[in-house]
């Protein structure tokens, strides 16, 4: 029987109409929640923006450990799942739901948000350059000052701003990796296409099916991905399949065999050899490993 996880919805106890919050990474390995443990799974409803400010350790993401030191940052979407480890680390974990953020930006601002805290595009995890951190570091410290400080009428709006700064910073890093995807015309397409797979990707995992949803060819959507990520079609949803295999094994009661039938498998044998395919590891030893 695995350890179910759970969803932590967005909640801001100082001030309950505020969709953010500021939390210290040290405070938030002290903290005792009720309903569950930060050093456990648990997959979140909210954008959080979570930077190292001294210390190094490792932190856990859709199931991936990664090292962090000072000047990291991690950038995590609703719908990630995530755990903590114990750490003598320092940081800051900025913490906003959508509505923050996109009921008050333009559609370029918008789409800064879903490219930039994209797993799929790119990883969540950025090392600043040294210069770019004391850029970030000075904005969160005006964060702080509204937050904490002013906290008047204005300060929300001032907040926002200055997170669609970071934002945008941030981007504009990741960019210099990544300087095809804003000018990419297949971009919408792609992005598209990667919300109807992780909606649907256990009812069909054919090409086809999600072309056919799309109004395109197979071929067109090869193309897409192609030119987005340099991978096919198939091996993008190959991709998202074992992300959300791997969150219904750590998250489910169930049996293997009743999570194959659960997930769309016929035969529970040909669940086993596609998760040990494309995960390396069995789903028994992935559920062991991740209790």
């Amino acid at each position: 029987m695995s350890k179910k996880y759970k969803k932590i919805n967005f909640e801001n106890k100082t001030n309950a109409r505020s969709h953010f919050d500021l939390v210290r990474y040290e405070d938030l390995l002290k903290a005792s929640p009720k309903d569950h443990s930060q050093f456990d799974f648990h997959k979140v409803s909210f954008y959080v923006l979570l930077l190292m400010t001294e210390g190094q350790g490792k932190y856990n993401l859709n199931f991936q450990d990664y090292a962090f030191e000072k000047g990291t940052i991690f950038t995590v979407r609703r719908e990630n799942v995530h755990k903590f480890y114990k750490s003598e680390a320092s940081g800051l974990l900025l913490v906003f739901t959508e509505d923050f953020i996109v009921t008050h930006a333009n559609e370029i601002e918008s789409s800064k948000l879903f490219l930039l805290f994209n797993e799929m595009l790119a990883s969540p995890k950025i090392q600043l350059p040294d210069d770019v951190y004391q850029e970030v570091i000075a904005l969160v410290g005006m964060i702080e000052q509204e937050y904490f400080g002013a906290s008047d009428a204005h300060s929300s709006s001032i907040i926002r701003q200055l997170i669609q700064i970071i934002i945008t910073k941030l981007t504009r890093l990741k960019s210099k990796d990544n300087l095809h995807l804003h000018s990419n015309k297949n971009l919408s397409r792609f992005l598209e296409f990667q919300k109807l797979v992780e909606r649907d990707c256990f009812e069909d995992r054919k090409v086809s099916f999600f072309a056919n949803q799309m109004g395109v060819t197979s071929k067109t959507l090869n193309n897409v991905t192609q030119s987005v990520i340099g991978q096919s079609a198939k091996a993008f949803i190959n991709e998202i399949v074992i992300t959300q295999l791997k969150r219904v094994i750590v998250n489910s009661q169930l049996s293997m065999t009743e999570i194959s039938y659960q997930v769309g498998f016929a035969e529970p044998t040909n669940f086993f050899k596609y998760f040990m395919k494309y995960a390396g590891v069995s789903p028994s030893q992935f559920r062991q490993e991740h209790r």
